[in-house]
């Protein structure tokens, strides 16, 4: 018998009509019964209690678990990329954080830029000296266009990029398209045909750099 019916049964025997002395008796067979039965509430509610506790925090951690896997499950799942190395594509030499390639062709200005634009770049724009110089280096013997133009020989030098040129070295010549020489920077007209240079960022890539055999 639980607690509850325990207590319910002892309630109804004292409600027992008192008017006769076996209903005395009764009440008071009634009075023990409810003692004993206060006594099993209170020595057993708090272990009860705490089982109820302890039945709530575990259903309650497993709600939560559920709750999270059935989150997690979903989320889309995305492949560890790990670290990034910039590097170039094939055919391409690397300077700082940028990528340049060397024509083999000879064209005009014009096609040169929209070449360069096919590749995902631009006629080189060089920003210090020490890139200028690693230009010069590599561009060989042969004229190469780079990315400065004007609208007139009135007008300031522009890079591709649309802003203006600082003047780092001297534009020599009365064309509006710039090429570069061994001497240094140079103009001439749209139709003369010449090599060119394209510039453009590092590709970053998860794939670690290939490493060559020493044997």
């Amino acid at each position: 018998m639980t607690a509850a019916k325990i207590k319910e049964a002892s309630t109804g025997l004292l409600k027992t009509d008192v008017t006769t002395p076996d209903s005395l008796k009764d009440v008071e067979i009634g009075k023990k019964v409810q003692g004993k039965c206060l006594r099993i509430i209170s020595a057993e509610s708090p272990a009860k209690l705490y089982c109820c506790y302890g039945v709530i925090a575990v259903l309650t951690v497993t709600v939560l678990s559920l709750s999270v896997a059935l989150s997690l499950s979903g989320r889309p799942v995305t492949e560890n990329s790990g670290p990034c190395y910039a590097t170039c594509p094939k055919d391409w030499i690397g300077f700082g954080n940028k990528c340049y390639y060397f024509s083999e062709e000879m064209r005009n200005w014009t096609f040169s830029q929209t070449s360069c634009m096919a590749l995902e770049a631009h006629l080189a724009i060089h920003e210090s000296q020490e890139e200028l110089n690693f230009l010069k280096r590599y561009k060989g013997p042969s004229d190469h266009w780079i990315g400065l133009h004007r609208e007139s020989p009135e007008d300031p030098w522009m890079w591709t990029d649309n802003t203006e040129y600082n003047n780092l070295v001297l534009t020599q010549g009365g064309g509006e398209y710039a090429y570069l020489n061994d001497s240094g920077i140079s103009s001439a007209k749209d139709y003369i045909h010449k090599k060119w240079i394209c510039r453009k960022s590092k590709i970053c890539t998860s794939q670690c750099p290939e490493i060559l055999n020493p044997g």
